[in-house]
């Protein structure tokens, strides 16, 4: 069997096909609804009636804790994957804590 089946390109193309066929048979196959509803081309959020303007929630304080993961997530990456052969590297690993305590400094303060 040759090899070029299995390179990414070609193999993404014949799954990509395959779900694509699959995605049209199970289409047909679904149950419709010949007769919709009046409510069910609308929004529903748990019971309550949304207003027709778009709600634009506040992601402020979420994007603190995500940067603030991320930050950390990233240190404890480099520090761990820092060989320990060399004491040169424990520079960067220092470099590295320090950097991230200005930028969770930085992430923290508050706001004036």
């Amino acid at each position: 069997m040759s090899t070029w089946l299995f390179a990414p390109p070609i193999l993404f193309i014949v799954v990509f096909a395959a779900l694509s066929l699959a995605s049209k048979i199970a289409s047909f196959l679904s149950f419709k609804n010949p007769n919709p509803g009046k409510g069910q081309k609308e929004c529903y959020a748990c019971g309550e009636d949304v207003p027709n303007h778009r709600l634009q929630p506040d992601y402020s304080h979420f994007f603190r804790f995500a940067f603030f993961f991320t930050i950390i997530h990233v240190v404890a990456l480099v520090i761990s994957t820092v060989p320990a052969a060399s004491p040169d590297t424990y520079a960067i690993m220092v470099m590295y804590i320090a950097g991230a305590l200005i930028g969770l400094s930085i992430l923290f303060r508050k706001a004036k």
